[in-house]
């Protein structure tokens, strides 16, 4: 039953941390971001179970502090995505030789992507109650703010109203879109930490491989190029369609970016040309991205580095 005490533990420091939120000061907002790390860590160290048990004890404790509709956020939007993932890192199967075969780390990128993408539009449908008018307002009122922090409302550099309705509207739009790429990032991030936290403590039940040999499934392209389509529809079909596109953009930015860690090792000046390319990155402010996912695309769909690196054979794959 130890996984039942540390689950309460978990999901105990997990509700604190996204109850300070109502501080609203930068440190509290930090905090916040650290949520989901308690549900990893027990879910990768001790079992996956312990990861539902803090889902459970932390939506109950902020549902009896705060309010019915927190708590079920909190489970929904942080701790069950978590739990999740954790849960998929943790299986397994023996292969022919005896050896287990762990999920690839390549297909966990592609559910991070995909989880981020649901739990964006889950929260969407949980805040507003399912009314797309809602959601549309709440995420023109995100880019209204984002246009009056860009662009000033008077001198000779203002916009003119025109031009601001119409800048509101394309980022109320692309709202899903940008929110799913910081998500995957975060959720990408967070695994990895956790996993580390708990593989320097011996508890992690299996090896993690390293990060720059990840490729994700040809599937995954598939799904982006469905999720493109998806896009072009209205409502929350097309919210779901921008939260994927951009989930799975930012998961093969991710891809392109370990190709290339991948690639370089060993290679003379090697620090410098990271270094270059993550100064790149900021001073174009993430503009870069966008030629690093179409890499990683071609990556998964044309197996590039099978094909012209050292490793011919592509690693161990479990169906989903």
């Amino acid at each position: 039953m130890n996984f039942v005490a540390t689950g309460i533990g978990a999901g105990l420091v997990s509700a604190l941390l996204t109850a300070v939120i109502v501080k609203a000061t930068p440190l509290a907002a930090m905090l916040y971001l650290l949520a989901p790390i308690p549900v990893l860590i027990v879910s990768l160290g001790w079992d996956h179970r312990s990861g539902l048990v803090a889902a459970l004890v932390g939506g109950l404790a902020i549902a009896l502090f705060l309010s019915p509709l927190s708590g079920l956020g909190f489970a929904v939007i942080t701790a069950l995505p978590a739990w999740w993932l954790a849960y998929l890192a943790l299986l397994g199967r023996p292969g022919a030789d005896g050896t287990m075969e762990w999920y690839p780390v390549g297909r966990l990128l592609a559910w991070s992507a995909g989880t981020a993408a649901l739990t964006i539009i889950a929260a969407g449908l949980i805040s507003t109650g399912g009314d797309y008018a809602a959601f549309n307002q709440n995420a023109r009122e995100v880019s209204e703010a984002f246009v009056n922090a860009q662009f000033t409302t008077t001198g000779p550099g203002a916009l003119d109203a025109e031009t601001r309705e119409q800048l509101v509207g394309i980022f109320a739009r692309l709202t899903p879109f940008l929110s799913a790429q910081g998500f995957t990032t975060v959720l990408a991030l967070y695994l990895w930490a956790a996993a580390r936290i708990v593989q320097a403590s011996k508890r992690l039940p299996r090896p993690w491989p390293p990060v720059p040999e990840l490729v994700m499934p040809r599937s995954a392209a598939l799904i982006l190029a469905g999720a493109l389509v998806l896009a072009a529809f209205d409502g929350f079909p097309g919210a779901l369609g921008m939260a994927l596109s951009g989930a799975f953009l930012m998961a093969f930015s991710l891809q392109g970016l370990a190709a290339i860690h991948d690639r370089t090792r060993g290679k003379s000046g090697r620090s410098f040309l990271l270094s270059a390319l993550y100064v790149l990155i900021f001073v174009t402010q993430g503009i870069l991205m966008v030629a690093l996912a179409l890499f990683g695309i071609a990556d998964s769909a044309f197996g590039l580095r099978r094909r012209f690196g050292t490793r011919p054979n592509p690693p161990p794959t479990l169906s989903t």
